[in-house]
């Protein structure tokens, strides 16, 4: 459970997230100033090279997708933006653009912290930023994927209609990107859940069907970091989809496919398999079968227990909305005490 001064002066969190506000800041800042002003703020500081803080980047990424309580990634990400801070001085075009693509990628972690911490602001403050230093980047799949994170604020906020008007854009921005890569079909992906919150199972389904597309693409469509789409989450997207759309027939067959796949069933993403069973007990809810609901939410419960993920406790008080009449069952009642106890920060 969060403190009770968590949003005071003196929370060590709270400091530690001001602090590294401000790294993102004044590293968005000193990307976007000419190579000459730039040098003058920071001059004397440590050189150091793209190619380094982009390997860097790529490690970090793979720590925080293993990691399971996203948080514990918070500290490493801040002190490498602070020594791209401190490397962002009088480079050469060609080095400029690079560094500037590392800060793209790097925003775009720091903003998966704070979107997967529920701070959405600050994650949508470090998507703008990644946005911007992608496209001053030139990096046209970079900047296309911090607009899709960018949309996933909109969609938790459920300003639909915006989200779709941002992965227009995204769109827009992924066909002038590398076609061997899944950036526009990520888009596709997204778009049908923004679709879906609009009530709209026609767009929803073509945007999905657009979305598999990526099945056919060869080789290495994405990098593991910054752009992970390869088309394994479709079953579960889909599932998904049409449980905000009400066809609970199809969204059951959908998930409980995705739930016995390999990967996920062994538990390799605990953010993942949590919000398919938090899903799955959504329809047990809908269905008013206290049985389906307690069968996938305790489990869903425990998950976010371990994992520490505000997107799955999320997720869970959404669940926790759903109950209903369900809740008369003592049982169902208790398992929604446990989900109000959940911390989402």
């Amino acid at each position: 459970m969060p403190s009770s001064n968590h949003h005071g002066s003196g929370d060590i969190d709270d400091m530690i997230r001001r602090g590294f506000l401000r790294v993102i800041a004044v590293t968005g800042a000193l990307a976007a100033l000419p190579a000459d002003e730039a040098g003058a703020i920071v001059e004397g500081t440590e050189r150091g090279r793209s190619a380094d803080f982009l390997r860097m980047n790529g490690h970090l990424w793979q720590v925080y997708q293993l990691a399971r309580s996203k948080r514990s990634v918070y500290p490493i990400v801040w002190e490498q933006l602070m020594s791209l801070n401190k490397t962002l001085s009088g480079r050469s075009d060609s080095e400029a653009r690079a560094l500037c693509r590392a800060a793209g990628d790097l925003f775009q972690l720091a903003g998966e912290l704070a979107f997967d911490g529920n701070r959405y602001t600050d994650a949508a403050a470090s998507y703008t930023l990644a946005a911007s230093a992608s496209r001053d980047a030139g990096s046209f799949d970079l900047w296309a994927c911090a607009l899709v994170r960018h949309a996933y604020v909109d969609l938790c906020e459920r300003q639909f209609a915006e989200a779709v008007r941002t992965l227009s854009a995204a769109e827009g921005v992924a066909k002038r990107g590398d076609s061997t890569l899944s950036t526009r079909y990520w888009v596709a992906s997204v778009l049908a859940e923004a679709y879906a919150g609009l009530g709209d199972l026609s767009a929803c389904e073509r945007s999905l069907d657009r979305a598999e597309e990526v099945l056919h693409l060869d080789g290495f469509a994405h990098n593991g970091g910054w752009l992970r789409f390869d088309g394994s989450r479709l079953a579960e997207e889909r599932g998904a989809r049409y449980v905000q759309l009400g066809r609970l027939d199809l969204a059951e067959t959908a998930l409980t496919s995705a739930l016995d796949q390999g990967a996920l069933a062994q538990g390799q993403s605990f953010r993942r398999r949590g919000v398919t069973l938090a899903d799955l007990a959504a329809i047990g809810a809908k269905r008013r079968d206290p049985e389906q609901v307690l069968r996938f939410g305790r489990e869903a419960v425990q998950l976010a227990h371990e994992s520490s993920s505000g997107y799955v406790a999320r997720r869970l008080q959404g669940l926790r909305r759903e109950l209903g009449p369900v809740a008369r069952d003592a049982r169902v009642a208790e398992l929604g005490a446990e989900i109000a106890a959940l911390s989402t920060t």
